[in-house]
């Protein structure tokens, strides 16, 4: 199942302090969803409930199958009548206000501390879900921790994958050595454990000055630049021509919030670079790295 898959690594992103508990459903039945979306929700969720518990806590995940009727209460959310796989994630944090419950799931919106937060993760969330045709359900008040239920419509068409079968973004594997820039603590812990699970070896700087040093070891091996085009101390463009004249064989992978185009226009970045816009899917990163190593 896909949420198992993903237990280890998200036991690693909530990190020690912090129970992840599993409880899966009795069955498994499918949804017509790219496997991806459902790594991005748990990250996304996951996260937010490990930034909403002081200390130690617990984050619980669980699945069930729903079937809804024109009968059902009305709970505020805009479901509808039919079958459903519910995916639940719940926290043991301090919760969220009632009056902040309409407004979470708004670009940009968010109730962590200046400089915490970006709101991107729980629109995120949102978009994909309402893309796939669910609904999602809050339950939060203050100091009683926080339960978002996902709602993805059953696909009743579709048997249940054997349990040895793997999605092309799982197979996606590799065993080269990536210089990662990224200047956000969670983005860079994040990518390098995606990176990480799919093989590779990886050297994570937090600054230009960090990935210079590292780059200029002569003791590592390093095949690919995954850096955030952002970044402080210097201009992406002077770190990448940097690393390429001590590196001549580097292969370079250019991500960052803003659109390819934006970036172009705005003359930080040439037309045609490699490039991945931010936030992105397990699937879609672990794709282009493998693309810019076999240089395609």
């Amino acid at each position: 199942m896909l949420v198992e898959e993903m237990l280890n690594m998200l036991r690693r992103l909530i990190g020690e302090d912090i129970k992840l508990i599993w409880i899966p459903g009795n069955s498994q039945p499918m949804v017509n969803i790219d496997p991806s979306q459902i790594d991005q929700i748990l990250v996304n969720l996951c996260v937010n409930a490990r930034d909403a518990i002081t200390d130690i806590g617990t984050v619980t995940i669980e699945t069930a199958t729903v079937c809804f009727t024109d009968t059902d209460d009305d709970d505020g959310s805009d479901k509808k009548p039919g079958d459903y796989v519910m995916l639940s994630v719940t926290d043991t944090g301090h919760g969220i206000e009632k009056q902040h419950h309409s407004h979470i799931f708004e670009l940009f919106f968010t109730t962590k501390e200046t400089g915490k937060g970006t709101g991107l993760g729980l629109a995120t969330v949102y978009g994909i879900v309402k893309q796939n045709e669910g609904f999602i359900v809050i339950e939060s008040e203050p100091q009683k921790g926080s339960n978002f239920r996902i709602y993805l419509p059953r696909d009743k068409n579709r048997a249940p994958l054997p349990a040895d079968e793997k999605t092309d973004a799982l197979n996606i594997t590799g065993k080269e050595t990536i210089l990662l820039v990224e200047d956000e603590p969670e983005i860079l812990k994040l990518c390098r454990m995606i990176l990480e699970k799919k093989g590779y070896s990886v050297l994570a700087a937090a600054t230009p000055g960090e990935a210079i040093r590292i780059a200029s070891e002569p003791d590592h091996k390093i095949h690919l630049l995954l850096t955030d085009v952002i970044m402080p101390e210097m201009n992406v463009r002077d770190l990448s021509d940097k690393l390429l004249s001590i590196r001549p064989d580097l292969k370079i992978l250019f991500m960052s919030g803003y659109t390819a185009d934006n970036i172009a226009n705005h003359g930080v970045l040439d037309t045609g670079v490699n490039f991945i816009q931010k936030p992105f899917t397990i699937k879609a990163l672990s794709k282009k790295v493998a693309a810019v190593l076999a240089g395609s």
